[in-house]
């Protein structure tokens, strides 16, 4: 026979994912519960602080940094845009500091250069980079061309659309654009982190001058005198400033034009 052995054994099963390193943790903070509660202020005071001051956004932007150069050159062909406008910006950029790389696109009358840079690089040095670059090759650009950068705003910066309407009929295309381009634009425009009101649709006001050729060719006079000569008659000429009397006169001369009337007689 043998003898039951009257030590009293523990049969309950070991508890799943406890260790030796958990129950050391358990008993550690049990005896240190000044230092634990100590531990749990802070870290309770992080996540409020981190809760407070991490940026939100609904739409993030993740969009590259990048810098836009947009030019202008009016009834030019894309390919000699791409030739003499789009070809040399882009070179220049290719040595900037922290570009990463160069996009060029040509169209009929306008190029655009998209220059990304590294992530986490401030836009706005990029943009002064940009700036600086773009002033040293305006010497091989065409006459009359003026490259200009795009507006500090991305894709993901589009925040509002509107629409003027006139329901009284009162007031047509041409007028609703000025509106906007006179007096919406420039009030919009001053709220705080708006960085551009760009307008689309309607007519942009302005006066066309429509020259017979065959007038022209039999007067012997050259497009180009017409247009020097409009662009003469719409000036102020400074003058002199004489005095008499104690009183001084200030001499000049005022051309500017101010109706159809101006342009018709010049």
């Amino acid at each position: 026979m043998t003898e039951a052995d009257s030590t009293p054994k523990d049969n309950r099963a070991a508890e799943p994912g406890r260790g030796p390193l958990i129950e050391r943790i358990i008993e550690a903070s049990a005896k240190n519960k000044f230092l634990v509660f100590i531990f749990t202020i802070f870290a309770v005071a992080g996540g409020i602080y981190g809760l407070i001051h991490t940026p939100l956004d609904a739409i993030p932007d993740l969009s590259d940094v990048q810098v836009i150069v947009y030019t202008d050159w009016e009834g030019r062909s894309p390919d000699l845009i791409e030739d003499q406008i789009t070809y040399p910006i882009s070179t220049v950029f290719i040595a900037a500091p922290k570009v990463k790389f160069v996009r060029g696109e040509s169209m009929f009358g306008k190029s655009f250069v998209y220059v990304i840079f590294q992530d986490g690089t401030d836009i706005y040095w990029a943009r002064s980079r940009v700036i600086e670059y773009l002033n040293s090759v305006r010497g091989s650009l065409p006459e009359g061309v003026n490259p200009v950068i795009g507006p500090d705003a991305t894709g993901v910066g589009w925040v509002f659309e509107y629409a003027l309407v006139d329901d009284t009929g009162k007031h047509d295309l041409a007028e609703l654009r000025s509106i906007q381009d006179w007096n919406l634009r420039y009030a919009l425009a001053s709220v705080k982190g708006v960085s551009e009101v760009a307008p689309v649709g309607g007519f942009v006001k302005q006066y066309q001058v429509d020259l017979d050729p065959n007038a022209l060719v039999a007067y012997h006079i050259p497009l180009s005198d017409v247009v020097n000569a409009i662009k003469m008659s719409n000036a102020d000429v400074g003058g002199r400033v004489f005095e008499v009397a104690t009183t001084e006169y200030f001499i000049r001369g005022r051309g500017y034009i101010k109706k159809i009337e101006d342009i018709e007689n010049i």
